[in-house]
């Protein structure tokens, strides 16, 4: 016990190091502590199922306690767990809901031109701009999360998401052009 106390100012690729160089594997209790509600946070902005993101942020854990070797730490040991959770979460909702990013596209245009001067995000509700993040595709709701929320740089997003950094604006500008356009339809009109 007093191992894991005096490891717990230490940062998280410090136990990570401990982990892989010196085989301290008792030491993911002390990342597994400080991630847990995160991890189960996120899982939960998607899932919108306590017991469910509980689940999950288990497993997600579990997979990047079995992952650790290939955490080379070209980021944070935070934002690599992220990736996991996004995509965990991602993977999970594409099979349960068949949704196939392209296709969903496709099937739900947008107007190319939106006339963006009626929003004002500034003054919009929380709880709208909720209710219209859960309308959007998840892979949608997941770039504008990882972007405005986590801040996290495109870079990051593209190796996340496993595409590439042209395809990471492009979508993230027709997510924010949809938001404004369904924000702009469902409450705009409201005013």
């Amino acid at each position: 016990m007093a191992l894991k106390t005096k490891y717990k100012e230490k940062t998280d690729e410090e136990i990570v190091h401990s982990i892989m160089n010196l085989g301290n594997h008792e030491l993911y209790e002390v990342l597994y502590s400080r991630y847990f509600k995160k991890v189960r946070d996120k899982c939960f902005s998607f899932l919108k199922d306590s017991k469910q993101s509980e689940e999950f942020a288990n497993d997600i854990l579990t997979k990047a306690y079995e992952k650790i070797p290939g955490f080379k730490g070209n980021s944070s040991f935070s934002s690599w767990l992220y990736s996991i959770t996004y995509n965990y979460c991602i993977d999970y909702l594409r099979v349960k809901k068949k949704l196939h990013y392209p296709d969903w596209n496709r099937s739900n245009e947008i107007p190319e031109i939106i006339d963006e001067s009626g929003t004002d995000f500034e003054e919009a509700s929380y709880e709208n701009l909720l209710i219209i993040l859960e309308a959007i595709h998840p892979e949608e709701k997941v770039l504008l999360l990882m972007k405005y929320q986590d801040n996290l740089p495109i870079k990051q997003i593209a190796k996340t998401l496993r595409i590439s950094e042209d395809a990471v604006k492009m979508r993230l500008k027709r997510a924010r052009t949809r938001v404004i356009y369904m924000y702009n339809q469902k409450f705009a009109s409201n005013n």
